[in-house]
Order: C-alpha cells, then sequence, then structure tokens
C-alpha cells in the first residue's frame, strides 16, 4: 500500500490543488491528512470541501479545533487569533461540525499518525529539535509516527539524530514530519507532503511549486493580517 501523508493545508487552496494534481499523478492508495486544514489562509470553506472528497482520514488540528472551540484561541498569537476568527466567519456550518468531529489519531497496522505529538495529542506539543524528537518514542507502540504542525519536515530515528535515508528500518522507529502543504516555515517556501510505502517500507518526501502569489494577494484582499502573506513567499 502506498499512503499520501499531508498536513497543515491552511485554507491554501493553491497549494492544495498542486498536491492533489502530483499526488494523482503517484496515484497512492490512500491520501491522509494530519490536520490543519483551514487557518491563516483565505480559502477554509474550498479546503474542507475538496478534503472531504479527497481525503480518507482527516484528524484534527490544532487550528480546526480552534475554529470550533474558540475558547482555544486565547492560547494563540494575536495574529493566528485573528485569522481563526475570520475564517470561522467563512466557513459552513456542515464543514464547521465537520471540522468539530475529527479525531486526534488515527493506527494503521505498525504506523501511527498524529498532527502534533503522540505524546498527549490534544495539547498541541511541538517537535523542533532531536531533543524533543526522542522524548516520543516512548509514546507511541508502532514502528513509524507521522506528525505535521511544526510545519518543518524531517526524519528522526530513535536509535540517532537526525537522518537523510528514506528507507526505512524495521528495526528502530521513526517520527517524520511530512511538513506543511499551506505554509512551509524552513526557508523553503515549496509545499511539502511525503508518500509511504508499507510494503517497501520506504518514505519519499515531495518539495514542488505553486502559485503563492495568488494566495498571498487573495490573503491581502480579504482582510487578514499582511504578515501571513508575506511568510508564504519567505517560508518563514
Amino acid at each position: 500500500m502506498r499512503i499520501a501523508i499531508i498536513s497543515d493545508i491552511h485554507a491554501n487552496l493553491e497549494a492544495l490543488t498542486k498536491a492533489l494534481n502530483v499526488i494523482d499523478d503517484q496515484k497512492p492508495d490512500e491520501i491522509i491528512c494530519l490536520g490543519d486544514v483551514v487557518g491563516y489562509g483565505p480559502d477554509p470553506d474550498q479546503c474542507v470541501d475538496i478534503m472531504r472528497k479527497r481525503s480518507c482520514i482527516v484528524l484534527m488540528g490544532n487550528h480546526d479545533y480552534a475554529v470550533t472551540h474558540i475558547e482555544a484561541t486565547d492560547n494563540f498569537n494575536p495574529i493566528a487569533k485573528e485569522a481563526v476568527l475570520w475564517t470561522r466567519e467563512q466557513i459552513s456550518a456542515n464543514n464547521l461540525n465537520f471540522l468539530s468531529l475529527l479525531p486526534y489519531t488515527h493506527k494503521l497496522n505498525d504506523i501511527y499518525f498524529v498532527h502534533s505529538t503522540p505524546q498527549e495529542p490534544e495539547e498541541w506539543h511541538y517537535v523542533f529539535t532531536w531533543n524533543d524528537a526522542i522524548t516520543q518514542f516512548d509514546h507511541f507502540e508502532e514502528k513509524v509516527c507521522f506528525i505535521g504542525h511544526s510545519h518543518v519536515p524531517q526524519i528522526y530515528y530513535r536509535d540517532t539524530s537526525t537522518v537523510m535515508s528514506f528507507s526505512l528500518s524495521k528495526e528502530t522507529k521513526y517520527l517524520i514530519n511530512v511538513g506543511s502543504i499551506g505554509q512551509p516555515r524552513d526557508g523553503n517556501p515549496r509545499l511539502s507532503f511525503g508518500i509511504f510505502d508499507t510494503d517497501k517500507w520506504y518514505y519519499q518526501p515531495y518539495r514542488f511549486e505553486y502559485n503563492m502569489e495568488v494566495t498571498a494577494q487573495k490573503i491581502r484582499d480579504r482582510g487578514l493580517p499582511p504578515f501571513l502573506a508575506d511568510r508564504l513567499i519567505k517560508g518563514r
């Protein structure tokens, strides 16, 4: 089985459309979304509509949760909170209900999927460093755990620090961040996702250009904070 794993779309329709076009060319068996379909970006309702049709599994992200539980924005920075409040006004009642019912985790054989971390997935912890990652391995039993949330693609494995090999060994555990479709933050503005082959135990990361200028202009035109447009171009 080949699984396309995407995360952190953040209402970026142009990036999502490009990613799905690439995914369709690769013909995976399933698409799993690790959450944050909405937040920050200018096309939340359209992106939720697409993911309801295209992804067999969509997990709860912290922005998805905040849109359906406004009190959660008390922990957001002012820009993120402003975007969440704007987003809530743009989404249909059906799509709000869909977001409110998303699960926090998913298991498939020896693979675990979560938006933030396997440790307390409802608390939205971050993995930015090897030290962050090493604390997580005791919190999942599976061989591989896929995460998003930080918007930075990375592969960690239990027995050493970051690795660049994409052929995985079943003798150790892996924590793999697939990066972000709609708002990369590793200094590379290209969208990021991955495809995992469960038969070959092989992970293939993907980075692609998309028309980010269109998304950035939509953000400005719709009255969202201009910072959110600028960071798309910078990838930060």
